[in-house]
This record gives structure tokens, C-alpha cells and sequence, in this order.
């Protein structure tokens, strides 16, 4: 029987599952919830010769007898096997080693907590799951070796940064987050056994091993970027094709950034003569950056602006979409163990069987370092009319492949992130100007990371020279600063997809907008309706007539 593009979908995402099992089971798809990631070189070459495999078949099959959305999942099959092959080619378990949670280990630490066990079965599983956390933890400091091995080392500090990270979690037992879920008698006795005796003991290991055999080997901050890595500039090239589901190079994403950072001067002025009293973009970035105005008390306030903002952009929403989710988003704060090296806020997608809510988790981690003209802008990307949006009405398409529900293409996800942020400004969201500037201040920061993010990995820029550049160009915290250029270093590419993915929609709309019939309600439904998809395929969905 020859391939059918549901089928090759439905393939592709019993890899996609296989080699991310935690992923499977924090979406709530059963098969894999005993698992843990094979991080081991072998499973990545197995997983790179299937994805090729997959994408040759899907450019194979005959696009004339294809129904529009048997066509589209055609594309998305193509394009998302390649992608992966570019992520995997990446290599970044052997090097990105960080407190962020796209560090392997931080990653584990950070995403087993949000297994729910409401069943008997689930508390088995979890267990099972702690008991490979060894093995896993074995199989990351191999890659690791393999890297140093290879000439692909990591940045030293940002190792030191997850030796901390390890320390902080090893010191406080009694807040472990992997026994955050509540369990009583027999199952809470038997994970506290394991927590002692196995994964604390394991952990320590893995910490042993960054501290006396990785870290001394790390890159120096004067030279953070792939670029400095062997065959560093083909990585950079793959996974800037990954985030952006684009071929735009480095050097034109470089341009681009400082274009539009350029762009915004004007913006700053009017909206900064009326916050401020001045026109000068300097002097309203100290403000902003200095003002004890511009700080929150506490966490508790930082959480009620994001809620408040939610609320009124849930009540926004029905004059400019058609179709509405029929969940609402959870709004918490980051938990206290992974604060510290954490973004400001970051969005974690409900699970399919509903065990799970939508969750925008706010940093409340020195909350009075935090910008309070960022509480808006924030909550609208990662909750509404942002990411919750978004993905929870994918998960809803159930006509669609599971893996055109819960695919996640970095630019269209980031992209529609960033262009709600405008978008709310159009809706009237936006509570005052303090609150514009935020609106600002985030196109300031995601133009800076084209320019930063192209500058470290593609131009060899230092980690000084990345700071001083987002600080003389974007009006953002030194606290966000720094934790904005260790992410781009340990994450590259990936700080590329925000502002490509809203330069791409927009210029869908403008295009969309040059028609006689065109309908804002119909333009996002549109883009919503198919699930999340490549750039070049969404750009042939939303031309469709």
C-alpha cells in the first residue's frame, strides 16, 4: 500500500513521542509514560535516518488527489522530519549545559514535576521513571564526554551555573519539586526511598562529573557562539533553519534586527514624552531601567497584573476571533527551586485529556528587580490572546493528524506570541502608557535578539559585547539582560523565531488585507484553524482564496 500523508504524520509522531517520552506524557498520550529520553548518539542517528526516510516519502507522494488538508500534512511531514534532522545535527546535548531548562538535566528537573498521578497507575509509572534517572544521567555525561571529546565544549560559566543549579536542588530536600505531586502512605514512603537512595545519589554523580571533568574544559565568555566550535557555523545554519522554519541567513536576521530597533525610536518618543516628559530614547530607557516606579513590591502584585490582564483580554477576544477555546488559561508562579534560571514567564500547553490546565507561569524570583511595564505585554504573548490561545484551540482540530494538533514549529508558535503583542494594542488592552512601553520594550528585546543571537553564534561576538549591546538598545533590567544572553547562548537559534515569525504574519495579513473580502475575525481563524505549521506552509494556507 503506498504512503497516505495521515499515515506518514501518525509515523512521524511515534518518533517524535519515542524519543521525547515526557513530552508524550505531558500532552496526556499513553504508551510512554515508564520512559525517560535515550539522549545516546546511537538513538540519535536511528531517529535522523527515520526522519529521512519519513520526509523523502512524504516529497514522494503525488500532491494531485490530495484533499487541502491531506496537502498540508503532506508539507508539515516534509518539513518537520528535515527539521528535526537539523535539531539533532545541532548536537546541543553534548554542549548546551546550563540552568535552563533546555540543559538535558535541568530539562528532567523541570518537566517531571508536572506529571500529574491521579491514578494508580501514574504513581507506578512515575516511580519507574526515577528509577531510570540514572541511566539517563549516565547517558548525558557520556554525550557530554563525546563533545569535549570532539572539540564541542560548553560554556564554562553557564556549567558552573548548572553545578548551582544542582547544588540549590541537592541542599533542600524537603522542597525536592520531584516530590511536589501529593502521594500518602505506601507510594509516598516508596518515592522518598528512591529520591534518597537513587536519584539524589545519581544527581550528585552527574554533578561530580560537570564540576571536575566538563567545566575545566569549558569555553571562556569571550567566545560563547557555535561559531567558535568545530563545523559550528553549519550547526548555527541547521538550527536557525529549525527555530525559524525559514532559510534566512544570519547575516540578513543580523540587518534586520537592527533595522527595526531603529524603527522604534519614534515609538519611544511619543509614548515616552507622555509617560516621562522626554522625547530622548536614552533618557527614557534609564527611567525605565531605574525608576523604583517601575519595580513591583512584591510577587503577589506581579501575579495580579498578569491575572487582571488575562481577564480582560479573555473579555476582548470574541470581536476579533471566531473560534474560542473552551479552556481557560491557569496563571502560577514559577516554583522556588527553578526561578533563579528561569526566563521572566513561560507558558506550558494543557494536556489532551484534560488532567492538565494551560499554565503561564510568571517569575516571581526578585520580583523587585522585575519591570513592571512588562506584566502586560507578557501575559498577553503567554496566555491571551498568545500562546494559550493558540495551542488550545489546536488541540481542539480533532479532524486533524494528533501531530498537526501538537506539533510545535518554534516561529509560528513565537511569531504569533509576539504579534498578539501588537495585537492587543490594537484591542485596547493595554492599561496605560507605562504599559505601551512594555509593549515596546519586548519589540526592543526580540529585535535585539536577531541581532545578538546572529552576533554570538554567526560573528563571534563576546558575552560582554551581546550585554552592553541589549543594554545601550533595549531597556531591560541587567538582571534580564544577563539571563536573556545565557539563554541565547545555551539555546541557539531558537531566539530567532519570535521576530521572523511575526515579520512572516504580518506580511500574511498585509497581503490578506489587499483583498476586497477581507475579515480580521476570518484571517485569524484562519491562521489558527490548521493547527501549528511551518511558516512556508501557513504562508500557502492563508493565500489560499
Amino acid at each position: 500500500m503506498s504512503d497516505t500523508p495521515n499515515a506518514l504524520a501518525d509515523e512521524l509522531l511515534t518518533v517524535t513521542l519515542t524519543r521525547e517520552p515526557l513530552w508524550a506524557t505531558i500532552l496526556g498520550i499513553p504508551g510512554h509514560d515508564t520512559d525517560l529520553a535515550d539522549r545516546s548518539a546511537a538513538a540519535d542517528d536511528t531517529v535522523r535516518a527515520r526522519c529521512l526516510d519519513l520526509a523523502a516519502r512524504a516529497e514522494a507522494i503525488d500532491p494531485a488527489p490530495l484533499t487541502a488538508d491531506e496537502e498540508v500534512t503532506r508539507a508539515v511531514v516534509a518539513h518537520q522530519a528535515r527539521s528535526t534532522v537539523d535539531e539533532l545535527d545541532g548536537r546541543g546535548v553534548e554542549y548546551a549545559i546550563s540552568d535552563l531548562f533546555v540543559s538535558p538535566v535541568a530539562e528532567l528537573l523541570h518537566i517531571l514535576p508536572m506529571v500529574v498521578l491521579g491514578t494508580g497507575e501514574q504513581v507506578e509509572s512515575y516511580l519507574e521513571r526515577l528509577r531510570a534517572v540514572p541511566a539517563y544521567l549516565d547517558t548525558v555525561a557520556r554525550r557530554h564526554r563525546e563533545g569535549v571529546a570532539a572539540g564541542r565544549v560548553p560554556v564554562a560559566r553557564l556549567v558552573r551555573s548548572a553545578v548551582a543549579h544542582l547544588d540549590r536542588h541537592l541542599a533542600d530536600t524537603d522542597t525536592d519539586p520531584l516530590a511536589r505531586q501529593p502521594l500518602t502512605g505506601d507510594a509516598a514512603d516508596r518515592r522518598a526511598a528512591l529520591l534518597a537512595d537513587v536519584v539524589r545519589p545519581a544527581l550528585a554523580g552527574y554533578r561530580h562529573v560537570l564540576d571536575t571533568e566538563i567545566a575545566p574544559h569549558g569555553r571562556d565568555d569571550q567566545h560563547p557562539g557555535l561559531c567558535w566550535l568545530p563545523d559550528g557555523d553549519a550547526m548555527y545554519a541547521g538550527l536557525a533553519r529549525h527555530h525559524t522554519t525559514t532559510d534566512r541567513d544570519p547575516d540578513e536576521l543580523h540587518r534586520t534586527g537592527l533595522e527595526l530597533i531603529e524603527a522604534l525610536t519614534e515609538e519611544y518618543a511619543e509614548t515616552g514624552a507622555r509617560v516621562f516628559g522626554t522625547r530622548d530614547r536614552a533618557e527614557i530607557f534609564a527611567r525605565m531601567s531605574g525608576d523604583p516606579a517601575m519595580r513591583w513590591r512584591d510577587g503577589d502584585e506581579l501575579l495580579d497584573a498578569a491575572r487582571d490582564a488575562v481577564v480582560r483580554a479573555e473579555a476582548a477576544l470574541p470581536g476579533y476571533f471566531g473560534r474560542l477555546p473552551a479552556t481557560r488559561c491557569a496563571i502560577e508562579p514559577i516554583p522556588a527551586a527553578d526561578a533563579p534560571g528561569a526566563p521572566a514567564a513561560y507558558y506550558v500547553m494543557p494536556s489532551l485529556d484534560g488532567s492538565r490546565a494551560g499554565t503561564y507561569f510568571a517569575n516571581t524570583d526578585r520580583a523587585t528587580e522585575r519591570d513592571r511595564f512588562a506584566a502586560e505585554v507578557v501575559a498577553f504573548h503567554e496566555a491571551v490572546p498568545g500562546h494559550h490561545l493558540q495551542i488550545a484551540l489546536a488541540q481542539e482540530l480533532t479532524h486533524l493528524p494528533l501531530l498537526r494538533r501538537v506539533a510545535t514549529p518554534n516561529a509560528y508558535a513565537e511569531g504569533w506570541g509576539l504579534y498578539t503583542e501588537r495585537l492587543a494594542d490594537e484591542m485596547g488592552l493595554y492599561s496605560s502608557d507605562v504599559m505601551r512601553l512594555g509593549m515596546l520594550a519586548m519589540d526592543s528585546m526580540r529585535a535585539g535578539r536577531l541581532v545578538v543571537d546572529t552576533g554570538l553564534h554567526a560573528k563571534g561576538w563576546s558575552r560582554e559585547r551581546a550585554v552592553t549591546f541589549l543594554r545601550d538598545n533595549t531597556p531591560m533590567s541587567d538582571l534580564e539582560i544577563g539571563n536573556e544572553t545565557d539563554r541565547y547562548t545555551v539555546y541557539a537559534g531558537q531566539a530567532l523565531s519570535y521576530m521572523v515569525g511575526r515579520l512572516e504574519l504580518q506580511s500574511m495579513r498585509a497581503q490578506a488585507q489587499a483583498r476586497p473580502d477581507f475579515d480580521l475575525k476570518a484571517f485569524h481563524d484562519t491562521v489558527l484553524g490548521s493547527g501549528p505549521l511551518p511558516l512556508t506552509v501557513l504562508r500557502t494556507v492563508v493565500s489560499r482564496p
